[in-house]
């Protein structure tokens, strides 16, 4: 019986190392390995070819631009001309200091506003922590919209000021819910203890709370400023007519996408259709190459806090 058990068909159940495993905890197979090898590498490629293009045409000669047709694909003359003319001076310099400065401010207003709204939040014996969470959900599924949005901006005096771009978006009331979420986790004794030593609420927070969150604290901070960084339609609202004051996602828009000249530019010779292009391919990629840089630098260090940091706040509590 054992005998012809073994030497008929094997069962897919008996081919696992552990049956008592589930099936997605079983060790990959080497066609299983190689599919998803393969859909990485057509995904990176995806990816990294368009940037590739980019970046390589920002540093390309215009004759190069000119034999390839656009795009550059194949290296054909390198020169970093179109940089030195971008940081010279002018607009994308400029906006470049205002992008910074919003985004720096702005994190900061975000950060601060979210950390103590959601520790109130977290603890369970505050005031009315029922009724702001409520509060809080209601306001993202409705909203006042645009119009009125604007008409409360400009009756404050916001029309043409800097914080009109970081104040009406300075809350995110997804980013507070992960906040509070991750600080109902912090252990209770941690925080008994540090009563016990005569701590106060905000001596609580800073000492015991805000260091074992420093994963999640990471993540939102990043969502923070990749929002301020890329900081565009409010711009059109309050600021249109102002260029000293555009951020550098608006420079991108009016230099890129409307093809207005910058200072310094110089003629490619080409054109879509066959005419003169206003501005010289290799200086609109290389102003999107600067908007990219900050944050492909930032990421990577931020990375490794993402899967701790956003599925533990968002699972616990």
């Amino acid at each position: 019986m054992s005998a012809l058990t073994t030497s008929g068909p094997t069962h897919p159940v008996a081919r696992r190392r552990n049956p008592d495993r589930p099936i997605w905890d079983e060790p990959p197979t080497a066609a299983g390995q190689t599919t998803k090898g393969l859909t990485l590498a057509i995904v990176g490629l995806l990816i990294l070819g368009p940037l590739y293009c980019v970046v390589l045409t920002s540093i390309s000669t215009p004759a190069a631009i000119n034999r390839a047709g656009g795009l550059v694909l194949v290296p054909d003359g390198i020169t970093f001309e179109a940089y030195r003319t971008m940081l010279s001076g002018g607009p994308v310099r400029q906006s470049l200091l205002v992008t910074l400065g919003v985004t720096l401010a702005g994190t900061a207003i975000s950060m601060i506003i979210s950390v103590l709204c959601a520790y109130g939040l977290s603890r369970a014996r505050s005031f009315g922590h029922r009724v702001l969470l409520l509060i809080l959900v209601v306001t993202m599924f409705v909203s006042g919209g645009l119009i009125p949005t604007f008409l409360v901006v400009s009756e404050l005096g916001g029309y043409g000021q800097y914080w009109a771009l970081i104040l009406p978006s300075a809350v995110s009331v997804f980013n507070i819910l992960v906040l509070r979420s991750f600080y109902s986790t912090t252990a209770a004794e941690l925080i008994d203890a540090a009563r016990m030593d005569g701590a106060g609420e905000w001596r609580i927070l800073w000492s015991v709370v805000l260091p074992t969150s420093r994963a999640v604290n990471a993540v939102i901070t990043l969502f923070y400023a990749v929002g301020y960084w890329n900081t565009f339609f409010g711009v059109m609202l309050y600021m249109p007519a102002e260029s000293e004051k555009w951020p550098l996602q608006y420079v991108l828009y009016q230099y890129v996408n409307l093809g207005m000249n910058m200072p310094g530019q110089v003629n490619s010779g080409y054109g879509v259709d066959g005419h003169a292009q206003t501005a010289p391919l290799s200086l609109q990629m290389a102003v999107v190459v600067l908007t990219l840089l900050p944050i492909t630098l930032v990421f990577p260090f931020l990375q490794k806090h993402f899967a701790k940091g956003m599925l533990t706040g968002a699972i616990k509590g």
